[in-house]
């Protein structure tokens, strides 16, 4: 489900003026044209900084990733732009965070970027998972899976992202930053990279150069080949279901990269 998204400046005064309390009067602001989940999504520039506000209706049906992003940020500066802020206020929840410079990783073969998401997945290993109510990796799965043992696979105490569109990537100067963190979920540490696999052959790598790169990452590497196997074919069956008739060419490619990973793991 897609969020329509609207300018800023459409805001209630009232609460423009409570994030303006945080990050002080607003010189200008620019939309984000990219992302599928926030009402308001743009980057704020004031004179005490540059900042990116995004947020949802209170009476929003996903108004919930909203705490879990403020709840989970604490833990993960450094890896994730700092939060500065949580303002509801006139009907909106709004999340406030230090704006970083970078672009979206690039996934292609040969691209640059990947050895920087590689140490993101790396440093994102090392955080402990936060004291913090989070799903669990084996809850959020349990409808696709083919058997119900394979969910104890997907089971264990790491912080994980989950959600690797490569927009929710930023390579910067100091390496890649992880935003978005609506999908925090608790599982088994070695379950981010497999997400990753499936974004790597959406952006045109085979199985074998995707699995390649995930083996840079120490969980990958003690990953059980049971649990990467039913993680393959759990993931197809989910985004075929995301898929459904008659998916838009965005999903589509999805559907694609997970049913091409299931197969290669199946042969």
């Amino acid at each position: 489900m897609t969020t329509s998204r609207i300018p800023y400046a459409d805001l209630p005064v009232e609460v423009r003026r409570a994030v303006e309390a945080h990050t002080g009067p607003v010189l200008d602001a620019e939309s984000e044209a990219e992302g599928f989940n926030s009402s308001v999504a743009a980057r704020l520039t004031s004179p005490t900084g540059t900042y990116y506000v995004k947020g949802l209706r209170v009476d929003h049906p996903r108004v919930w990733a909203q705490a879990r992003e403020a709840e989970v940020n604490p833990y993960v500066r450094g890896t994730a732009p700092a939060l500065v802020a949580r303002v509801e206020s006139g009907g909106w929840d709004l999340l406030i965070f230090e704006a970083v410079d970078g672009h979206h990783a690039d996934y292609r073969p040969g691209s640059p970027d990947l050895p920087k998401v590689v140490a993101a997945l790396r440093r994102l290993a090392e955080i402990p998972c936060p004291p913090i109510e989070l799903r669990y990796a084996e809850q959020r799965l349990a409808r696709y899976a083919a058997r119900p043992e394979d969910l104890d696979q997907f089971a264990g105490h790491a912080l994980l992202h989950t959600d690797w569109h490569n927009t929710n990537v930023l390579v910067t100067d100091q390496g890649a930053r992880l935003v978005d963190w609506a999908w925090a979920t608790q599982g088994a540490p070695w379950l981010d990279a497999a997400y990753w696999v499936i974004w790597l052959i959406a952006f045109g790598h085979d199985p074998a150069s995707a699995e390649q790169w995930a083996s840079r990452v120490p969980t990958w590497q003690a990953a059980p080949v049971g649990g990467i196997d039913a993680f393959a074919v759990t993931n197809a069956t989910m985004w075929d279901e995301i898929g459904g008739d008659d998916p838009d060419p965005w999903t589509a490619r999805m559907v694609g990269a997970a049913r091409t990973w299931r197969d290669y793991r199946k042969a």
